[in-house]
């Protein structure tokens, strides 16, 4: 039995608190306050959730591997990979995925679908998460913060990026020569030069550089060019 029912939509629910958590859905209405960062959810357990990527708590332990995670879902996600569960399979290739979400993330790159819409300036991207990243270069919104030195960033990932000058940390590692790098960008360029691949090429003579300011740079020297002026 579901007495309880929404005055918005009709769903109905089988306790009261659920109901009241789904009609904040509706209304917008956020009472529970990060004491941190002040982000505002709708219901309780979402603003618990939230508070361990300040806490770093991992309360979830996978009994396999003793692994840890901080919410369950992410943890039965894991199990997943334990098992070879994956009950999602791509129709266009052989990819397989062990949940619909990332399914239907997947589906874009063969569809070119791209349904989410910046309202600045209507460019499009594939993902909520891209969407998101490209709005705050619009509004100058910076929630990423460095805690060593305090500089803000608009991208998560680029304060991720940041804090390896404070910490030294090479993730990267080149299966060529084992030189390890702080970017994947720079591990990128550097296989290159493995490889021997060169894109740009210069028009006046035969040099040719792995990255396009090398280019620019040397292009000076045939047009006497001096941009930088005291």
């Amino acid at each position: 039995e579901k007495p309880f029912k929404c005055e918005f939509c009709d769903t109905r629910f089988n306790r009261k608190p659920l109901l009241n958590d789904h009609i904040r859905m509706h209304t917008g209405e956020k009472p529970y306050k990060c004491e941190i960062c002040e982000e505002r959810f709708h219901q309780k357990r979402i603003l618990q959730k939230h508070m361990r990527s300040h806490t770093g708590e991992k309360p979830f332990t996978c009994e396999l591997c003793a692994a840890k995670f901080t919410t369950n879902g992410a943890l039965q996600l894991h199990i997943k990979k334990h098992t070879g569960e994956s009950n999602f399979h791509c129709v266009f290739c052989s990819a397989k995925f062990f949940v619909i979400y990332d399914l239907n993330r997947h589906l874009r790159i063969h569809t070119g679908e791209k349904p989410f819409k910046c309202e600045f300036c209507d460019t499009r991207f594939n993902r909520k998460p891209l969407l998101n990243d490209h709005i705050r270069m619009h509004t100058g919104e910076k929630p990423y913060k460095c805690e060593i030195c305090e500089e803000r960033f608009h991208q998560k990932r680029i304060l991720q990026k940041h804090m390896r000058s404070h910490t030294g940390e090479k993730p990267f590692t080149c299966e060529l020569c084992a030189a390890k790098f702080t970017t994947n960008g720079a591990l990128q360029l550097h296989i290159k030069k493995h490889t021997g691949e060169s894109n740009f090429h210069c028009v006046f003579c035969s040099a040719k550089f792995f990255v396009i300011y090398d280019l620019n740079r040397h292009l000076r020297i045939h047009t006497g060019e001096k941009p930088f002026k005291c």
